[in-house]
């Protein structure tokens, strides 16, 4: 792998830091991303095959392949399985046993808690946004090799950016939710629904501000991330306030473009850990 395919790694970029061929990617030097999205595909699949009589009852699940038995229980379990376990072997021992450990626990968090939550409490929207949040952690070990206050900044913003986009989502959904026996906050108590909601959205700001204080990026982050963190807390205070489908729509919608673009910023904002670590040597 060639030194400028590795700068372009679209795990290097999420991460917001400067891999540069760097010494913790081992070996061949495996870029992590493909070996994610094969953890992403196991994690995807899996669930399917238990709420296959749950999902036939929802007007937004009943098209599924295996609902409607286009392919078969064994052969979506086969598939799941073939991605988790060379996904997980690459990630360990092709960039670095920390990575390898979070997807596998990442699995185990999706398979054994969040899926079968759903239908018992709503404490599975937390569980669910843990699991969302790994990935750009993984990404941020895969390429430093550590687990450091910055992954967890990272982390953190796509856990709390999960609440406004999931509670918006299943707003409208509450009936769907209802008929397939699922346990959603916004079917079960839909004012938390909306105060969680909005709650996460004044915690975008907090996390994009503490992003320079660990190193994450220079202070420019937290003042041109502002307008777009103002603009989802507003959706976010709307939906509180309004309870209705519309506000849940926009807030929805919104959430869509403010993560990539929020991303985008954090990326364009970056302090270089290249930069620092060459300092500290010369110091």
């Amino acid at each position: 792998m060639s030194k400028e395919e590795h700068k372009q790694s679209p795990t290097a970029k999420i991460i917001a830091k400067d891999c540069q061929y760097c010494q913790n990617c081992r070996k061949d030097n495996i870029p992590a991303q493909p070996n994610e999205v094969m953890l992403s595909d196991f994690l995807r699949k899996w669930p399917l095959f238990f709420e296959v009589p749950f999902d036939s009852n929802m007007n937004r699940t009943k098209n599924r392949p295996l609902v409607r038995g286009q392919i078969s229980p064994l052969l979506a379990v086969s598939f799941a399985v073939s991605c988790a376990v060379p996904g997980l072997a690459l990630l360990t021992l092709g960039v670095n046993p920390l990575t390898g450990t979070l997807g596998a626990f990442n699995i185990v968090l999706y398979t054994c808690c969040y899926t079968l939550l759903k239908r018992i409490s709503i404490v599975n929207t937390w569980v669910g946004a843990v699991v969302g949040a790994i990935p750009p952690i993984m990404g941020w070990t895969a390429a430093t090799g550590s687990l450091d206050a910055g992954a967890l900044v990272l982390g953190g913003i796509l856990y709390s950016w999960q609440f406004p986009h999931f509670n918006a989502l299943s707003w409208g959904l509450r009936e769907d939710y209802s008929r397939g026996g699922y346990c959603m906050m916004s079917v079960t108590h839909p004012a938390m629904c909306r105060r969680v909601a909005l709650r996460h959205c004044f915690a975008l700001i907090g996390l994009s501000s503490v992003a320079p204080i660990f190193n994450v990026t220079t202070w420019t982050f937290p003042i041109i991330s502002l307008p777009i963190n103002l603009y989802i807390s507003y959706l976010g205070f709307r939906f509180y306030r309004d309870a209705d489908r519309s506000s849940s729509r926009k807030l929805f919608f919104c959430s869509l473009w403010h993560l990539p673009l929020l991303l985008l910023l954090m990326l364009t904002c970056k302090k270089s850990l290249y930069k620092n670590n060459k300092k500290e040597t010369v110091n």
